[in-house]
């Protein structure tokens, strides 16, 4: 009797899954040897790279590696013996070894850890070349090192057909999946497991498109682009042959993803089943996906409301209104800022006379229902809480931002050109999420990272003779509309008139495969949407009865970025910094885009940001009137006016740039909470600063800063040391109290970093000194902050900013083994407070003192007593234990996980908090 593999779900994006156990190898032998079908592909030299303008000092990552594509005999040989198939994870031992191997770095060893970007591929370094489908106006050429597709055609449709090509050879199962998430269909193609039902309900709630919406968005971006426009679409449905000619090639040839197998869509025998086609309406589905994680900031208002209307409870409306903004930061005098020259770029700001808010009843704000008719699996317990989990994940103002970037003018660095390391911090998944890939064809030209199904173009990457990456932003462009119900729960008064809800649900059920053993369940997701956007809630608002919806500017809008990405790549369009901010312009998400060529370097922030209706206040629900809504706004095709582009924050040369998903500007606000005197932003200004007041930049020691930084605990260097002037002003004399101290300070000298004895020792140094800090911050932000504010308002205020993100903290907007840590925290609050009672200068300090009431000897007081009680807090405790870790291994708990997404499973690495996909980029000349 066979035996089956252990299960491989799809892991929820924030949360570990559970890693594959190893099969018995004898069992399968048979079967691998009857599954191995080797390709032969010939070598062929390389293309030629005249057009390469940055004298090979352009290096690229991508961890694990460029295949994610993965046979049925290869996944089952992984599961048994742990071996890996070609290029799937040899960029990730580079990437891992740098958190040991950056104190050494010189220019000369960057590719060490890093691929030589440079276009075209050296001829004794060509693995293969294919001509795909047989075609005579494309060839892929892949290198030996990476295996990363170098993708040369003398027609467009040629170029962008070997792009697709290329996409489905690396990504297929996992496009595939990505496509049914977008379209809320992932349990039903991949098994119910709890992580896949709540990974298509996050998204299905605030995106619920039918494929007529998906339809319509490709030809208003179409219609609205011109010439430009219908390139695009000329430009996909080239991409689309291409994957669809593998499609049909892999599975008449049997070498298609195994998880198709696994999964029960194809017969590992008969080859029974099939793979569908790609269509148009699918990268629609993909984007959504790819905009809401990562491009798409605002929301949160209705549970800021509900702490104004706690603070307001316990303080009294002008009161407590002083303590909510102190502790929203809104524009934060300290916080580190990416335009730093004091320009102001007003946007988001607190009105003077608020119009229009809608702040629900006291008690009466429910979540509205996304899951109706469960049966089976999709009732269960496991189910109910990553059905939770979704919603309050998809309703936060906490938005995964991640990405980094730290960009250094020429006239800093020891060649004069400028300097550039950056890149987006997207997890980290088995296969990635992005693809590199090179793209050279006619009106294309360009190498880097795109996501899996949408590289018909690089989205993050270089060009002839500039780089360009962005970060997440945050600014809001969502918006929360109270509709006055009529009628009944399902009818809402528009511009006067009873008008009905239109209901839009998908129905999933699933059986046990041997990917997936979930029992069978079902379930229906549904949701009401208005002219104002989604139900997300429902309330009363001065006794009338009320839903409250989410307006997204971006919404039924998730293919018009396509405009920008072509304009990067396209190396007509693209020849200065003035030109990559207008391409920048066309890109409608959220992002922070960073440039450099050898001469100059820029910033722009992108988003569609809306116009809104004067006295509105973003932070809040408002009511669903004509009044209130965004200046000349279309509900038909939720258009509006928007923010002049001048009007973002944007700058050309300025001595340098950093953005770690901090505050971009002065006077421009971020929909997320935590932009204040601490941020991890400082972890790169710190440094940065540093190196240009000394001039003599080069990659390697902008890579180290980088490198240092990401290594850092925020708490420890910017934090901690503001504690202990509080301990230590008077002498310790409880021993366990003062041992601890001792062991933070011992710490804070050699850096405050989380870092490995040696090289792969998968220990810490000075691991007590983290267990105490670990298990102290939680211990001390309770006690410094509750007994003042009340655990009402405590709890509401932990509603809008996590307590805390350690690199283990499972409980954070993050997750656990992911890499990214230290976005979301109190450690400004706490910053700010211990300050304040220190009696030092603070810039917009909170309303109040609360540790300790505001007393030096009180609050040192709570700070001995809650370290006492971390120190004496075992590790076990600190790190409980998960499905990969064992209670008590604080490096394992920290560890980064490449999370499965289909079969092939990797090694976790030691923690780095840094990008996933990272540049090093320095031109020497320009066209």
């Amino acid at each position: 009797m066979p035996r089956r593999t252990s299960r491989i779900t799809v892991d929820r994006l924030r949360t570990p899954g559970r890693l594959s156990g190893f099969l018995k190898g004898a069992s399968i032998c048979v079967l691998i040897a009857g599954l191995l079908s080797p390709l032969a592909q010939s070598t062929a030299s390389a293309a030629t790279a005249s057009n390469d303008y940055c004298g090979g000092q352009c290096s690229d990552i991508l961890p694990p590696g460029e295949n994610g594509n993965a046979t049925l005999a290869q996944i089952l040989l992984n599961q048994a013996f742990g071996t890996q198939p070609d290029h799937a994870e040899d960029q990730l031992g580079p990437y891992s070894n740098l958190a040991t191997g950056y104190s050494t770095l010189t220019d000369a060893k960057i590719n060490t850890f890093f691929n030589d970007a440079s276009f075209g591929v050296s001829s004794d370094q060509v693995a293969s070349t294919e001509k795909p489908a047989g075609r005579t106006d494309v060839t892929i050429v892949r290198d030996k090192k990476a295996g990363i597709p170098h993708i040369t055609g003398t027609t467009r449709y040629g170029t962008e057909f070997g792009a697709g090509y290329a996409a489905a050879e690396d990504r297929l199962w996992l496009m595939d999946v990505f496509r049914h998430v977008g379209r809320g269909q992932l349990t039903t193609f991949a098994g119910g497991a709890a992580s896949n039902q709540g990974l298509e309900q996050e998204f299905y709630r605030n995106a619920p498109y039918t494929e007529a919406d998906l339809q319509a968005q490709i030809d208003n971006a179409v219609a609205n682009n011109g010439t430009r426009g219908q390139q695009a679409l000329t430009d996909a449905n080239a991409y689309l042959d291409g994957i669809n000619s593998y499609i049909d090639a892999s599975d008449s040839g049997r070498y298609f993803p195994g998880e198709y197998v696994l999964t029960g869509h194809k017969d590992s025998v008969t080859n029974a089943g099939t793979i569908d086609h790609f269509k148009i309406t699918d990268l629609v589905a993909l984007a959504s996906v790819i905009g809401s994680l990562f491009g798409s900031g605002g929301g949160g208002e209705v549970n800021n409301a509900l702490s104004l209307l706690a603070a307001q409870s316990k303080y009294g409306v002008e009161e407590g209104t002083k303590v909510w903004e102190s502790f929203r930061e809104r524009n934060d005098a300290e916080a580190v800022v990416t335009v730093h020259n004091g320009e102001s770029f007003p946007y988001g700001t607190k009105p003077d006379t608020a119009q229009g808010e809608a702040l629900p009843d006291a008690g009466s704000v429910s979540t509205e229902p996304l899951v109706y008719d469960a049966t089976g699996t999709g009732a269960s317990q496991s189910a109910t809480a990553a059905s939770e989990t979704a919603t309050a994940t998809a309703l936060s103002s906490a938005r995964r931002g991640m990405s980094n970037a730290l960009v250094v003018s020429g006239k800093y660095t020891a060649s004069g050109h400028p300097v550039a390391v950056f890149g987006p911090q997207t997890g980290y998944f088995a296969p990635q999420l992005l693809m590199l890939q090179e793209i050279q064809g006619p009106g294309l030209s360009a190498r880097g990272a795109s996501f899996a199904g949408l590289s018909m173009y690089v989205e993050l990457g270089r060009g002839q003779d500039y780089s360009w990456s962005a970060t997440t932003s945050g600014q809001d462009i969502i918006d929360t509309y109270a509709v006055e119900l009529c009628q009944d729960d399902y009818h809402y008064l528009y511009h006067g008139t009873c008008t009905a809800m239109d209901k839009v649900e998908q129905k999933n059920s699933w059986s046990p495969t041997t990917a997936d053993g979930t029992a069978a369940g079902s379930y229906t997701m549904r949701v009401w949407k208005t002219k104002y956007g989604p139900v997300e809630y429902r309330a009363t608002v001065g006794g009338k009865k009320v839903a409250y919806t989410t307006l997204r500017s971006s919404y039924m809008h998730e293919a018009d970025s396509i405009i920008g990405f072509q304009m990067l790549n396209d190396p007509d369009y693209v020849k200065s910094p003035q030109t990559f901010q207008s391409a920048a312009q066309h890109i409608n998400y959220t992002f922070n885009w960073f440039y450099a060529d050898s001469q100059h370097t820029a910033y722009y922030n992108s988003g569609n940001n809306p116009v809104r209706a004067t006295g509105v206040d973003p932070e809040f629900p408002i009511w669903g009137q004509a009044a209130y809504e965004w200046k000349n706004w279309d509900p038909t095709t939720n258009t509006a006016d928007y923010t002049a582009a001048s009007a973002h924050p944007n700058s050309i040369d300025q001595d340098y740039y950093i953005s770690w998903n901090n505050k971009q500007a002065k006077d421009y606000t971020t929909a997320s909470w935590g932009d204040g005197s601490v941020h991890r932003g400082n972890l790169l200004e710190d440094r940065v600063k540093k190196l240009v007041a000394a001039g003599g930049v080069t990659r390697s020691s902008l890579v180290k800063a980088m490198s240092d930084a990401s290594l850092a605990d925020l708490r420890a260097e910017d934090v901690v040391p503001d504690l202990l002037k509080v301990i230590n002003s008077s002498t310790v004399t409880d021993t366990t109290a003062a041992d601890a101290v001792s062991k933070l300070q011992t710490w804070l000298s050699a850096g405050g970093k989380r870092t490995e004895t040696s090289a792969g020792s998968k220990k810490y140094a000075n691991a007590d000194a983290i267990r105490i800090l670990d298990a102290w911050w939680p211990l001390l932000v309770k006690a410094e902050f509750e007994p003042g504010l009340g655990s009402d308002l405590y709890t509401a205020f932990g509603n809008n900013l996590p307590i805390d993100e350690s690199p283990s903290a499972a409980h954070g907007p993050t997750g656990s083994h992911a890499g990214s840590s230290f976005q979301y925290g109190w450690w400004s609050y706490v910053d700010k407070d211990i300050r304040a009672v220190l009696g030092e200068s603070v810039q917009g300090p909170l309303a109040e003192k609360y540790c300790g009431g505001g007393s030096l000897s009180s609050c040192r007081d709570i700070l001995i007593s809650t370290l006492k009680s971390a120190a004496g807090t075992s590790a076990s405790t600190v790190y409980p234990g998960d499905d990969l870790c064992s209670a008590g291994d604080q490096w394992c708990a920290d560890s980064i996980v490449q999370r499965t997404l289909g079969g092939i499973k990797h090694s976790n690495i030691s923690w780095q908090n840094r990008p996933t996909f990272q540049q090093v980029v320095e031109y020497t000349s320009h066209r």
